[in-house]
């Protein structure tokens, strides 16, 4: 799974080479990569904040007022990095370059969500229904245990 503080790692470190070429006068295309590794990990903290908000069934959950927080400030965090690369973007290179953030991001969730998300998601899956069918499997075996014996108690067996 996804961890939502490396995720904000990965998006910190982005950010701040994008806010480093924006200051030296880049162009765009030269901050290109650091805008599609800032979108992968805005797209992986989004996916890693619905994983735990939506933990499996048989995973037993921590506190939820320490997770609830947590997610909390580095979604604080996240939402002013965006607000910053939309206002140094903007200011350097005008309204429209904006928009070419917002569709590099788009191709970068969507590639990401086919690619990464899938695999994450099949894998929990996979887990969930090992586990049901092997507790299934765990309490057919203790019956079929308790019957024995009891037939066995009363000379049946």
């Amino acid at each position: 799974m996804i961890d939502p503080i490396t995720a904000v790692g990965l998006a910190t470190s982005a950010y701040n080479a994008i806010k480093q070429g924006v200051a030296v006068g880049r162009e765009l295309q030269d901050i290109t990569g650091q805008l599609g590794k800032w979108g992968k990990a805005c797209s992986d903290f989004a996916f890693a904040e619905e994983q735990i908000k939506n933990p499996p069934w048989y995973k037993f959950k921590g506190s939820d007022t320490h997770s609830a927080i947590e997610i909390f400030a580095q979604k604080k965090k996240m939402s002013e990095m965006r607000k910053e690369i939309k206002n140094f973007i903007s200011f350097q290179y005008g309204p429209s370059a904006w928009e070419e953030v917002l569709q590099i991001e788009a191709q970068m969730r969507k590639q990401r969500k086919q690619e990464i998300y899938k695999k994450e998601e099949f894998k929990r899956a996979l887990i969930e229904w090992t586990v049901g069918i092997l507790l299934v499997l765990a309490g057919i075996a203790g019956l079929a245990l308790v019957l024995y014996f009891m037939g066995r108690n009363q000379g049946k067996w």
